[in-house]
């Protein structure tokens, strides 16, 4: 199981690239469009912004899971192991509520970004936005998932210097550049 995970996570910063990449290359051509030659694509743009909005929120919920999003860090590490699993419990709580009521609002705004069209492409503004599903139930169920191993004691002292951000040492962050 743990290997479909690693490799649905490595699909996602795979989707990532292409969406970054797409979005430059689009911006890019139309750049050299209208400066070189007094034209332009006008679907580039409104794509652009689309993969912009994917790109942020797919990177949201692969963030979440690499303990990437901000924290308080300096605080955390100052307890011991016992208060940061207490810190981890209350934060995971907090964004599995945060998370819940992101995927309640897409449900909700569906039927009224279904309805819309988008100006230039005619796509549904459902599928721009409903990529909110995507992020709040991921989000919720690594919360669900973390919130689960916290309480039954299976966190590991790994995971816990994770959440203290004290896995991003020198080699580490020289690793990622």
């Amino acid at each position: 199981m743990t290997k479909a995970v690693d490799l649905f996570y490595r699909f996602l910063e795979l989707l990532l690239i292409l969406l970054l990449g797409g979005m430059a290359i689009m911006v890019f051509v139309n750049v050299m469009l209208r400066y070189g030659f007094n034209s332009g694509l006008t679907v580039s743009d409104e794509m652009a912004r689309y993969f912009f909005v994917w790109l942020t929120f797919i990177g949201a919920v692969v963030g979440f899971r690499e303990y990437g999003h901000l924290g308080v860090e300096s605080l955390v590490a100052l307890l011991g192991r016992r208060g940061r699993i207490v810190c981890m419990i209350l934060s995971n709580l907090v964004i599995l509520g945060v998370s819940a009521l992101f995927f309640w609002g897409t449900w909700l705004q569906l039927p009224i970004n279904s309805s819309m069209k988008a100006p230039v492409t005619g796509l549904s503004m459902g599928w721009v936005y409903g990529i909110g599903f995507f992020t709040g139930a991921g989000c919720s169920l690594i919360a669900l998932e973390r919130l689960f191993r916290l309480l039954t004691g299976r966190v590991t002292d790994e995971e816990v210097a994770m959440f203290a951000g004290e896995h991003m040492g020198i080699e580490k962050l020289v690793e990622r550049a």
